[in-house]
């Protein structure tokens, strides 16, 4: 017997959400997009709206695995929700990178003998 858990949440731009998370998807999982009336209102979607649910189906064999797939599904839709906010209103460091690494006055060629 498989056990099995379906995760709807409702987005401004599911599209979005849901191409920023099927790369963390494994074989057992399922994602996509609903368009049209938000389940948690009473709102139907407009033409030009791209409010809708993301959908992902989980399907394990077992309740731990489950369990596992589900919890690194929701730590990965949060960064998917936060990629699909920075897309969609501009990214604050928009023309600064976005890592800096290790910052250092110090020539990176440079050798220092510590004794």
């Amino acid at each position: 017997m498989s056990r099995r858990a379906t995760i709807r949440t409702t987005h401004d731009d599911p599209e979005l959400v849901a191409r920023a998370l099927r790369p963390d998807n494994t074989d057992e999982m399922e994602t996509s997009v609903e368009k049209g009336a938000d389940p948690a209102s009473d709102r139907t979607q407009s033409d030009g709206d791209d409010a809708g649910a993301v959908v992902t189906r989980i399907e394990r064999e077992t309740t731990g695995g489950l369990h596992s797939n589900v919890d690194d599904y929701v730590v990965n839709l949060e960064v998917a929700i936060d990629v699909a906010h920075a897309a969609r209103n501009g990214d604050e460091q928009r023309g600064r990178p976005l890592d800096t690494g290790t910052v250092s006055d110090a020539d990176s060629n440079t050798t220092h003998d510590t004794q």
